[in-house]
């Protein structure tokens, strides 16, 4: 019986990828990587991009081929080796330390009315300020670091605090350019939140609340592996809500047909969530490394070969989604990637449907009649590792 599967092919090399263009709009880099082939050697990044939603989906399905645990990892650098870069059984061990915090049940019966009353807090802030305000900076990013803050068990710091901390930690884990300038931003910025954890720990053990840093406070769990999680809830607790409230605000004012048929039906709030993380995914990349010489969908690669796993890419992929490339609330639903997948989905997925979904949706489009973009002034989307609206002021009636 002759085999009819094709021959494992070479991996091609895009040597006309730039971090600067990805940064500007990574897109069109992708459609065209994707119809090429489904991984690529990309020298500028120095990894293996990998564009094609198949292939990245059996990465995050099958860790003993493709590890977490990377060599010279960014984020091992950045922010220390939390959950993210380990695999099971030790990523199990510090995962489930966050369960009791982070479940559906605990952030419905304690998170959602402090979700409210900050969202009532920035939310005034915001109309206060009046049109021409920036929706990012002005409500968004204050809202998600309040949300953050509280959650983590920073009573010690300030929502400004935990901004600049994740945002400069986040600029650590994608400075493949590595910028001296990035590095030493996130290493200050890495050692003040080892000092407000060492500050905070003692004082939660005696005076304990729902915050991940008071149940970790009663765990073995290692000084380091709780100062390297805390420090990675920081980036992608506050970027992931902040992006991607902002990206449906803009997704749905650029799209006035649907936010007209939102605004008529609450239920569309979930659904617009989902479709813009799967539009524009807020974590954009994410490393693997290959454990030993393997095929992935018909290309060779080597042990050791350290890959950039592109959810931003492969949310888009025309192979699983009709015109991919078009924000659509009424879109069949179809299991995205934003959130990874397998033993390492995100465990903020809950926070963020609720805090943004759930409680700051409504409010805003309730409470911002007329809600619409600058015609002047127009709005900026920027990144790749992390994508989302970097400049958006807005105007309401």
């Amino acid at each position: 019986m002759t085999s009819t599967a094709p021959e494992a092919v070479d991996c091609p090399t895009a040597d006309w990828v730039t971090i600067p263009d990805l940064y500007r709009d990574p897109f069109p880099i992708y459609r065209r990587m994707r119809a090429e082939a489904p991984v690529h050697w990309v020298p500028a990044v120095n990894r293996y991009m990998v564009t094609d939603y198949a292939a990245c989906h059996t990465i995050e399905q099958d860790a003993e081929r493709f590890s977490a645990d990377e060599t010279d990892s960014l984020m091992k650098r950045s922010m220390g080796h939390s959950m993210l870069r380990k695999d099971d059984p030790e990523h199990k061990v510090d995962r489930d330390s966050y369960g009791a915090t982070l479940r559906p049940k605990t952030i419905k019966q304690h998170w959602n009315a402090i979700f409210a009353t900050n969202n009532r807090t920035y939310l005034d802030e915001l109309k206060a300020k009046g049109p021409g305000a920036d929706f990012v900076w002005d409500y968004a990013a204050p809202y998600a670091a309040e949300n953050l803050r509280l959650i983590c068990g920073f009573h010690n710091a300030t929502q400004q605090d935990l901004q600049r901390w994740s945002q400069t930690m986040i600029d650590g884990t994608g400075n493949y350019a590595d910028d001296p300038e990035v590095w030493a931003r996130s290493e200050t910025s890495s050692a003040e939140v080892d000092a407000a954890i060492d500050e905070m720990l003692p004082h939660l053990a005696q005076n304990p609340d729902h915050s991940l840093l008071s149940g970790l406070s009663s765990m073995p769990i290692p000084l380091e592996a709780i100062r390297a999680n805390l420090k990675m809830t920081i980036g992608g607790g506050l970027n992931e809500p902040r992006d991607v409230l902002s990206t449906i605000v803009w997704a749905l004012l650029t799209h006035p047909e649907q936010l007209h048929k939102v605004q008529q039906d609450p239920a569309l709030h979930l659904a617009a969530f989902e479709e813009s993380v799967r539009w524009v995914a807020p974590i954009g990349m994410y490393p693997r490394q290959v454990v030993a010489d393997t095929v992935l969908e018909g290309v060779r690669l080597p042990a050791g070969a350290r890959l950039g796993v592109v959810i931003g890419a492969a949310n888009r992929d025309p192979r699983i989604w009709d015109d991919p490339e078009t924000f659509d609330v009424f879109r069949p639903k179809r299991p995205h990637l934003a959130f990874g997948g397998g033993a390492h989905f995100c465990a903020g997925t809950w926070v963020a449907r609720a805090s943004v979904a759930q409680i700051a949706m409504p409010a805003v489009l309730a409470e911002l009649p007329g809600l619409r973009l600058d015609p002047q002034d127009p709005p900026v989307d920027a990144g790749w590792v992390f994508r989302g609206m970097v400049h958006m002021p807005v105007h309401w009636d």
